[in-house]
């Protein structure tokens, strides 16, 4: 079966009161653009019933999956298992509080299609695209995190936290296979790695609107995130990217099978045997 466009990944926790009108919302959208595309709910170890609620749509959406994480993992690692378990050749996460409305994914998708590895939403290059804003609190904490990021980790972006980005499937596949960040922090990673392996990755200003609903805690997840990015620096450093990286590109353990000897004589190994590597 071949691989559809679009790929939708939907990390959830406990989104019984949100997963419903979230799940119907990306679907419309879905149909309303005739999108060649899936859905998958990544569900992080809930403990009330936003897996049923999914069950219960996907009797009638052949087209949505429900992906379960061997207990409460994070959204990283929610994030990482559902984009690498999609079959998109565009794969995306969106938070289920759609705050990004699904319709700006429009937005991320141009950007790849005129050449971009990486697309990420941004909620600060053009702020009079925020129709609910945080309150003033948060924004103080998400700009010093912001800028802390920069500094740090070397990333130019200004909005590296927004929970609304696309990825062509190769770049994907690689930047998510060196993810070890599983919680919050997990984003600054991934953009880090992009970077480093020299993905182009473009900042797309994206309509957004506030949840006060968000389980974020600025203080106690905001310290959790600056100890992760101290890890990722220390990682770096360490040349463990670097390893990372090389081993996945060493083709030693590669096996080429023998073509017969009957069949050496004018005839290409590749159009002889299509399935030489293993």
């Amino acid at each position: 079966m071949a691989h559809p466009e679009l790929s939708i990944v939907i990390p959830a926790f406990n989104e019984s009161a949100r997963i419903e009108c979230a799940l119907d919302r990306v679907l419309s959208c879905v149909a309303e653009r005739a999108w060649d595309a899936e859905v998958l709910v990544v569900d992080d170890g809930s403990t009330d019933n936003t897996a049923a609620i999914v069950h219960r749509w996907m009797e009638t959406h052949p087209r949505l999956h429900l992906v379960q994480n061997p207990g409460n993992r994070g959204k990283g690692y929610s994030v990482r298992n559902g984009l690498l378990q999609a079959a998109g050749e565009i794969v995306m996460f969106t938070d289920a509080d759609l705050s990004a409305p699904m319709e700006e994914a429009e937005r991320l998708l141009t950007a790849l299609r005129n050449g971009a590895d990486v697309a990420i939403g941004s909620r600060w290059l053009d702020r009079k695209r925020q129709t609910i804003h945080q309150p003033l609190y948060r924004q103080f904490f998400g700009r010093c995190f912001n800028w802390i990021t920069r500094r740090i980790m070397g990333l130019p972006f200004r909005d590296t936290q927004c929970g609304f980005k696309a990825f062509r499937r190769p770049a994907a596949q690689v930047i998510f296979r060196l993810q070890t960040i599983e919680r919050w922090g997990f984003d600054p990673e991934i953009l880090f790695i992009a970077q480093k392996l020299g993905y182009e990755i473009r900042e797309v200003p994206v309509t957004w609107g506030h949840d006060e609903r968000s389980r974020m805690s600025y203080l106690k997840d905001g310290m959790k995130m600056l100890e992760e990015m101290a890890v990722i620096r220390s990682n770096s450093l360490a040349g463990r990217y670097d390893k990372a990286i090389a081993e996945m590109r060493d083709t030693t353990s590669i096996v080429t099978r023998p073509v017969p000897l009957s069949s050496q004589v004018g005839v290409s190994p590749t159009a002889q045997d299509p399935g030489l590597i293993k």
